[in-house]
């Protein structure tokens, strides 16, 4: 009972159960802070491995040029004479051969422009140089590689 000398304690017997609104806007933000910054390097990744899809239309056509080579007397820039596409198998890059003479050829895998790979930086564009047997690989931002530079993969895109 409550007599006049003590005071009136108002006591609960139940608890609220749940998330303060504070509590909940800071996990949002650590949700929001943590998405932000894994999310570019995600997307980078992703980007990474669909460079394969170049990397092994180039690696077809090459293959498709040495059968060519072993049957006429030069390489031919005719796509359809090797019987391959002018798209990557995923349609992330569109493929072309250039430079064909007796002993020298360029493929070139250029990014899609509608597709992500078109945000690749300076991988954008991979190619393949055969020169007189010789292979370089290039990779920049833009068609043209400069095949004279002593690194013309500068962007480190070509996984060796």
């Amino acid at each position: 009972m409550h007599t006049p000398d003590q005071p009136q304690r108002l006591v609960s017997t139940s608890r609220v159960k749940g998330f303060t609104l504070i509590e909940l806007l800071v996990a949002v933000v650590i949700v929001g802070v943590l998405a932000a910054v894994a999310l570019p390097s995600f997307v980078d990744s992703i980007r990474k491995s669909r460079r394969a899809d170049a990397f092994t239309a180039i690696a077809a056509i090459q293959q498709a040029q040495e059968r060519w080579r072993g049957n006429n007397a030069a390489y031919t820039s005719s796509l359809t004479a090797l019987n391959s596409s002018s798209q990557s198998a995923s349609a992330y890059y569109t493929l072309a051969v250039s430079d064909a003479s007796a002993s020298n050829y360029v493929v070139t895998a250029n990014a899609v422009a509608e597709k992500s790979q078109a945000q690749d930086g300076v991988c954008k564009v991979l190619a393949v140089q055969v020169l007189g047997g010789n292979l370089k690989y290039g990779s920049g931002a833009s068609a043209s590689i400069d095949w004279t530079a002593a690194e013309p993969d500068a962007g480190r895109c070509w996984a060796k």
